[in-house]
């Protein structure tokens, strides 16, 4: 169904934006690597090279959801700068 006119304005919404200008004077946090956050990636990088190597057809999934952990979730929510 197409709707024209003031038909269509009835469902549309306005997003409003409201820029912040940066804070120059904030001082930036140094930059620390947490060797927990290197040490979960170097395992579960050798877990998949554990499983690649045993049996890569049967363990196709679980290297893929440990790729797709590694890729999204992992990178995402832990970060090594606290």
């Amino acid at each position: 169904m197409v709707l024209a006119g003031a038909e269509a304005s009835e469902f549309m919404a306005k997003v409003f934006t409201i820029p912040v200008p940066p804070n120059l004077n904030r001082k930036k946090r140094e930059r620390t690597t947490d060797p927990r956050y290197v040490d979960g990636q170097r395992i579960l990088v050798e877990a998949m090279k554990y499983l690649a190597k045993s049996d890569p057809m049967s363990n196709r999934r679980a290297i893929e959801w440990i790729s797709e952990h590694v890729r999204t979730r992992f990178r995402m929510s832990d970060s090594p700068l606290g």
